[in-house]
């Protein structure tokens, strides 16, 4: 099961927590991680994902891509609630970077390995790190004095909307387009917010550090070779209750 020998998977937003449990997923299945960021890391190639030349520069280095998964993103801090913060006056600066990097960045990026994947005659897999929060709405009753962004909602939601297009778009080419929509990992949020939000999941807990990378294996090896324009959802329940 769970096979990636021979693959290598290009991995954007590698220095975050997310990007290298990613890695460590496809390095555990036998296959190969190139991590990606802007952020000076010393396991990671610079990669600007709202650049397409910064793109470009990356793809013409690697050999092959096999697997694309496009987990760069902007997760703004929570914000106060005060009038400044609401969604009336919410920053336009704000909102227009976050889009950018999640929304346009994967698109770029799906751009440039898409097309290095049919150059190259490969059968690949893209793979979009979207969010429960671009499925359902944030409850922000849980968040005590704060209130979650709409800017990585509305994002994360739309990055589903692209997974969809791509899938059906390149499925007579042999790639395969999906996205997976994790719930929260406890990282050491309020015991106040933790018990709120657990209230919230039907099995009673937040994710563990590792529960992803299961599903990372599955979506980028042939165990999942007829899913395509699929958003698999990993949140205890959240969604359904």
């Amino acid at each position: 099961m769970y096979n990636l020998e021979g693959k290598t998977a290009l991995i954007t937003g590698g220095a975050g927590f997310l990007g290298k449990k990613h890695a460590e997923a496809i390095e555990e299945a036998g296959g190969k991680a190139i991590l990606t960021d802007i952020i000076n890391d010393e396991n990671c190639l610079y990669m600007d994902v709202t650049n397409k030349d910064s793109i470009l520069e990356v793809a013409n280095k690697t050999d092959k891509i096999d697997i694309l998964i496009n987990n760069a993103a902007i997760d703004n801090k929570m914000l106060s609630k005060n009038i400044n913060n609401n969604f009336e006056s919410f920053d336009l600066d704000r909102w227009n970077k976050s889009l950018e990097v999640n929304l346009t960045g994967a698109f770029l990026c799906s751009q440039v390995f898409i097309k290095k994947m049919l150059d190259d005659n490969i059968k690949g897999v893209v793979l979009n790190i979207a969010s429960d929060l671009g499925v359902i709405a944030p409850d922000n009753r849980i968040y005590e004095n704060d209130v979650k962004p709409v800017d990585y909602c509305v994002s994360k939601s739309a990055l589903i909307g692209l997974t969809k297009y791509l899938a059906t778009y390149y499925a007579d080419k042999g790639i395969r387009v999906n996205s997976i929509s994790p719930g929260g990992v406890y990282s050491g949020q309020s015991s106040s917010i933790v018990k709120k939000l657990t209230n919230l999941i039907p099995m009673g807990r937040m994710a563990k550090k590792d529960e992803y990378k299961g599903a990372i294996k599955y979506c980028c090896s042939d165990e999942s070779s007829y899913m395509t324009g699929h958003n698999l959802i990993i949140d205890g329940g959240r969604s359904v209750w």
